[in-house]
């Protein structure tokens, strides 16, 4: 499993605080990133590269102001083309208390199932995954 952390700012929000509903979807984009820039990689070859092809998302809980949240990557599914993973959302700590919390169920604001395919973005055809990316997503 993979994890990566996002602090909530001002620009995340609307005038109440709360977390807009797509920004969810952003930081777990940015923590399937990651994986790969914390390996010294990016996450694409040449002209080929993962576009999502499919995404199932359950809202659990709102993130505020200030929080900083935990996102949770695990790899249920390898294909030679495509790639699903559960992304999970967890609050790790809220808006100004700088303790910890345990990522627990009751902690969890956003859980998503999200399909990448490869593809060659020139061509517009599904290709394979290379092997160095299977390597670092099996890692996961």
């Amino acid at each position: 499993m993979q994890t990566y952390q996002v602090r909530i700012y001002f620009e995340d929000t609307d005038c109440g605080g709360i977390v807009y509903h797509t920004n969810y979807i952003k930081y777990c984009e940015r923590a399937r990133s990651e994986i790969f820039f914390a390996n010294t990689m990016q996450p694409y070859s040449g002209n080929c590269g993962f576009v999502v092809s499919g995404l199932e998302a359950k809202f659990y809980a709102s993130a505020k102001l200030g929080d900083v949240l935990e996102v949770q990557t695990e790899v249920l599914q390898m294909r030679q083309t495509s790639v699903r993973l559960r992304q999970d959302i967890y609050r790790i700590t809220q808006g100004h208390n700088t303790s910890s919390l345990s990522p627990t169920t009751q902690d969890r604001v956003f859980g998503m199932e999200v399909t990448l395919a490869f593809v060659d973005i020139i061509h517009q055809k599904i290709t394979k995954i290379p092997d160095e990316f299977v390597r670092l997503l099996q890692g996961v």
